[in-house]
């Protein structure tokens, strides 16, 4: 896994949502609620594999300050990333 060095994009947090974005397109999203509860997270194809979903959780974490609880994915891509974050559970 290449490390995505996040320096060069711009985070937004708003009611919930923390989203990595470039001056071109979203790079990446995660919704969560106050109790430290990940509803959704998506990292565009482009830039999966490169730490990005773990970034976000980490910010999810520092802004509860709660552990992390991973929703039960929707689709088959959300299990494999579930399977590959499991030190969040």
């Amino acid at each position: 896994m290449n490390i995505l060095d996040v320096s060069n994009f711009e985070i937004k947090e708003t009611d919930g949502v923390f989203t990595f974005k470039n001056e071109n397109t979203t790079i990446g999203f995660v919704r969560f609620n106050e109790i430290g509860e990940v509803e959704y997270i998506f990292v565009n194809p482009i830039f999966r594999k490169k730490g990005l979903a773990t970034k976000l959780l980490e910010l999810v974490k520092e802004k509860t300050g709660k552990e992390i609880i991973l929703q039960e994915p929707i689709s088959p891509l959300g299990l494999k990333l579930l399977k590959s974050l499991n030190r969040w559970k």
